[in-house]
């Protein structure tokens, strides 16, 4: 994103630019709907590229371990599904640009993984129909990067989310800390997905100042049980300074939430300039975000 527009308190348009806005820009774009109403956004875009995807089923986890960042580095989006169950990663999704300096090569094996013969649904049992082309047929960016196919259903439809972001320095200690919640976790879960996301400079973004992994749960629709299980997921990340995705499920308490972003302070600031009076505030703001 290069720029962002927006009706701030008073009624009127603001335009904050990457180009002449510096800092100020960096803590608007995640700004939490705290400054305004977002009315238009830029986007900073590249040339188009084709891609190809290939899934390999059931990782042994040790491998995973041993050789995490060369498995993440196979490709140019690398996500890995699982159930938290047994000692093998369910299925592992690299998706690849054609033009990248060494293209994935599709071995039959890789790191103790089989590559699949038919394409697969990231949650075990349902139509792989709803999922982009995989198998490696070449298609276009926008029909490989996402996971499920425009105009179909995503994931099962019917779910709860959430998501926690870790330092990728941490990756491995953060997965097997969650990994020893297996027996909870497993009747609940329809399945986890654990992805790379570079750093970032966007002041209230999970990802701002670290390059991360992003561990998240893609649950059965039972609210209570749910609510049971992450503060046992939260209290196994807290030695990794997990922060949870704004938009899903979390039960972090406020004090620690406001710990993990060093510029909140300047966030508050840059609302308060905005939005004066708070118009724009909610319970969710109020209780996460601001102390007064």
């Amino acid at each position: 994103m290069s720029a962002i527009e927006f009706v701030n308190a008073a009624g009127g348009f603001e335009r904050l630019s990457r180009a002449h806005d510096g800092e100020t820009f960096s803590g608007g774009v995640v700004g939490l709907g705290a400054l305004g109403v977002i009315t238009r956004v830029t986007l900073a875009i590249q040339p188009a590229y084709m891609m190809r995807q290939h899934v390999y089923e059931n990782m042994p986890l040790a491998e995973l371990t041993e050789h995490f960042d060369a498995i993440q580095a196979s490709g140019y989006s690398v996500s890995l599904f699982w159930d938290w169950q047994g000692s093998r990663i369910d299925a592992v999704w690299i998706k690849s640009r054609l033009d990248a300096a060494q293209p994935f090569d599709a071995p039959a094996r890789f790191h103790g993984a089989t590559r699949a013969v038919k394409n697969l649904h990231p949650i075990a049992g349902l139509a792989a129909e709803h999922c982009t082309e995989q198998l490696g047929a070449v298609g276009p960016w926008h029909e490989r990067l996402p996971h499920f196919r425009m105009g179909f259903m995503p994931s099962a439809g019917r779910e709860l989310q959430s998501e926690y972001f870790v330092p990728r320095r941490n990756a491995i200690d953060a997965i097997l800390a969650v990994e020893t919640l297996k027996e909870e976790i497993g009747p609940h879960l329809l399945v986890s997905e654990i992805r790379a996301i570079a750093a970032d400079d966007l002041w209230m973004s999970p990802a701002c100042g670290q390059d991360s992994i992003a561990i998240h749960f893609t649950w059965k629709p039972d609210l209570d049980a749910v609510s049971r299980l992450m503060p046992r997921i939260e209290r196994a990340l807290a030695p990794y300074r997990a922060r949870p995705h704004w938009g899903k499920l979390f039960t972090v308490a406020p004090v620690t939430l406001r710990s993990l972003y060093p510029k909140l302070p300047a966030f508050v600031a840059l609302a308060k300039q905005y939005d004066p009076h708070g118009k724009f505030r909610n319970a969710f703001l109020n209780e996460h975000i601001f102390t007064t």
